[in-house]
């Protein structure tokens, strides 16, 4: 009786090997062969990230998405791998896949809008469109980058704030530091200026600031007169720009303005403000009213009227 039960068990456990276990051995290798080979390609998309002169923001970019990319393979791995290992056992997967759809479906509806923050930031990684150090404009939102991460991105304004602001609440980036910089100037002159006079005075201006050891590594190309742009209330403006290295243009603006405020000056160049003229009128018949202004004497008063 014992060597039959005996025999019988070994039989029916050779038999197992031989069907579902030999299978189940086959998913565990195959799932192993999977994980080794994923591993490998993430390090392969991480150096593909980095480039050949990685700098501190390519690196934390390239970590964090392999991080992703990574994690979500292997969570797909092991989850094919479990169930058909379940399978095999003999556990029915109806009632488990409808919880875990249940669960998904309960999950996704509550943390739908971390859901939406951690795909958008994924894609903003991916396509390269924020970079630590750069200056962009995101949610009515400006200031230096700080750190981009999968959820959220930290800016910091020029008064110092910091603005953590969701990836999901994105739905345009301005990055006024992608690659290179433009100053545009907008200079209004007096009606009674040459405006071509003025126009080779700012380009001789621009010429000496691009001369300056200071500011020469800073500005790539020589000043772009775009001409005459609008005529005003109180000036005619002349609009150019000056291009520059990232996050630099505010810098050499600030110099621009300064020497074409002194030269200007210097020139007896009219920088127009708006001003108002006064018409008293003229009645029909007789003098016009008196008009009177606090802190003149009677003698300015009458000089008024006349």
């Amino acid at each position: 009786m014992t060597e039959s039960l005996f025999t019988h068990i070994l039989d029916r456990s050779l038999e197992w090997l031989s069907t579902s276990g030999l299978r189940m051995v086959m998913i565990t290798i195959v799932m192993a062969v999977l994980l080794a080979v994923l591993k490998r390609a993430m390090g392969r998309f991480r150096r593909l990230y980095e480039g050949t002169l990685p700098n501190t923001a390519q690196v934390k970019r390239a970590d964090t998405l392999t991080h992703v990319v990574g994690d979500v393979a292997r969570v797909l791995v092991l989850a094919v791998g479990g169930m058909m290992l379940l399978s095999e056992v003999g556990v029915d997967l109806g009632p488990l896949l409808a919880a875990a759809g249940l669960g998904g479906l309960a999950i996704g509806f509550g943390g739908q809008s971390l859901v939406k923050d951690v795909i958008s930031g994924f894609f903003i990684l991916l396509e390269d469109s924020i970079r630590v150090g750069d200056v962009v404009e995101v949610a009515e939102v400006s200031g230096v980058v700080e750190e981009v991460k999968l959820r959220t991105i930290t800016l910091r304004d020029l008064s110092g704030n910091v603005h953590i602001v969701p990836n999901g609440v994105i739905d345009k980036v301005k990055n006024m530091t992608k690659l290179y910089s433009f100053y545009l100037f907008e200079v209004g002159i007096a009606y009674r200026e040459d405006v071509d006079e003025v126009m080779e005075l700012l380009k001789s201006i621009a010429e000496e600031v691009r001369a300056d050891p200071e500011f020469k590594d800073d500005i790539l190309e020589p000043l772009e007169m775009l001409g005459v742009d609008q005529f005003a209330d109180s000036a005619v403006i002349i609009k150019c720009r000056i291009k520059t290295q990232p996050i630099k243009q505010w810098r050499v603006g600030r110099e621009m303005n300064r020497r074409i405020k002194k030269t200007f000056d210097a020139k007896g160049i009219e920088i127009p403000f708006p001003h108002q003229t006064i018409y008293w009128g003229e009645p029909k018949q007789g003098p016009p009213p008196s008009v009177y202004v606090a802190g003149l004497s009677s003698s300015d008063t009458t000089s008024l009227k006349s």
